[in-house]
């Protein structure tokens, strides 16, 4: 076999060698220690600012300064442990978006990656600035081109890459429980129409606007399969849970390879938005109509009605994190019961590379 791997991702001046980015998993699943080892196998290492500070003493009665301090703490470890290319998830439904956005930009992250919402009025942080790359992630064509016509005509700015993230992602999802099972809204169709969306931006800002496929996408076969769709890198989340350097509780971790598949499943959130995640007690007795007693503390997410939820998510997933599941639960993709057992970072980015050959092998890219 020839020496072969594959292509590089370019995100304005920023390459990576590897074109998979790890997707953000708040709160508290993807942080410094994950994204620093993804970062230094080639790919883009990604640390969630959902909900960031959990760990700090006054995150409960000074919650958007021990996020911000927190914030800054996990860029600068993650700093010190790699020289690749680092990022930051930062949700638009964040009661505290604007506060993580400055000080991402302030730490000088090198992309930020935005989506649950639209994020319109990202490029004016930026103030002028190059050195952060803004990246929307997008659930349809329609919603890209919306935040490229808006960043175009208000900015001059052009998005520096787009994320396509399609219904078999895991998380709260930008569809609607009847678009999440239509063949109508599949993610290959969906980077397909984003491609299109991009090239009039492309012409017109003179500069390349890659689209990223993420949703679902588990092997190196799949990676192959959107690089060939035209896509020019793919986003992986739920594949990186179960890794040494996840920055989650090893009992979060084995709550994805115990999962079955029929444990995965839609539920409708406090915020307003479906999920996707791994059905377990918790989540069992809130069907049944429990309520889970608490006080909102954090008012974390903007369209959150904490008065009429049934639990505070902020705290199930904190739980989850740490290992408490009888209390909380893990958001995963689809593909989450694929998963048997925890590997290191290094391992599992040489089963991507060793799977991806194979598929190109079988379609005879090479020999």
């Amino acid at each position: 076999m020839k020496n072969f791997y594959m292509k590089s991702l370019k995100i304005g001046n920023l390459t990576a060698r590897l074109p998979i980015i790890q997707g953000g998993m708040g709160i508290g699943v993807s942080l410094n220690n994950l994204a620093s080892a993804v970062a230094n196998e080639g790919g883009i290492g990604v640390i969630s600012a959902a909900g960031i500070g959990f760990n700090e003493p006054d995150f409960a009665v000074n919650y958007i300064e021990a996020n911000i301090r927190a914030l800054k703490k996990e860029i600068k470890k993650a700093r010190e442990k790699t020289k690749g290319i680092i990022g930051v998830n930062i949700m638009v439904a964040l009661s505290n978006f604007t506060d993580m956005v400055k000080t991402a930009i302030d730490e000088g992250i090198d992309i930020i990656f935005s989506g649950a919402g639209l994020p319109l009025s990202l490029p004016k942080f930026l103030n002028g600035t190059t050195n952060t790359k803004i990246v929307p992630i997008v659930s349809s064509g329609r919603a890209a081109n919306l935040i490229a016509k808006k960043w175009f005509q208000k900015y001059n700015y052009a998005p520096d890459a787009v994320v396509v993230e399609g219904p078999m992602a895991g998380g709260h999802l930008g569809y609607s429980p009847d678009e999440v099972s239509n063949p109508t809204y599949s993610l290959e169709k969906i980077v397909k129409n984003v491609i299109d969306e991009m090239k009039s931006y492309e012409d017109a800002s003179g500069k390349a606007i890659p689209v990223i496929a993420a949703g679902g996408i588990y092997t190196g076969e799949d990676i192959y399969r959107f690089l060939s769709l035209g896509a020019s890198g793919v986003q992986m989340a739920t594949r990186f849970v179960a890794t040494d350097e996840c920055d989650a509780s090893t009992e979060f971790k084995n709550a994805y390879i115990n999962c079955e598949k029929d444990d995965i499943d839609i539920i409708k959130s406090p915020v307003g938005m479906p999920g996707r995640a791994i059905i377990n007690q918790f989540l069992e007795s809130v069907k049944a109509g429990e309520k889970k007693p608490y006080k909102c503390l954090y008012h974390c997410i903007t369209p959150c009605d904490y008065k009429k939820s049934p639990y505070c998510i902020a705290r199930a997933l904190i739980n989850a994190q740490k290992g408490f599941l009888k209390n909380g639960f893990a958001f995963a993709g689809a593909n989450a019961f694929r998963i048997d057992k925890i590997i290191s970072v290094k391992e599992l980015i040489k089963t991507l590379i060793n799977e991806y050959v194979a598929a190109s092998q079988k379609n005879g890219i090479i020999e």
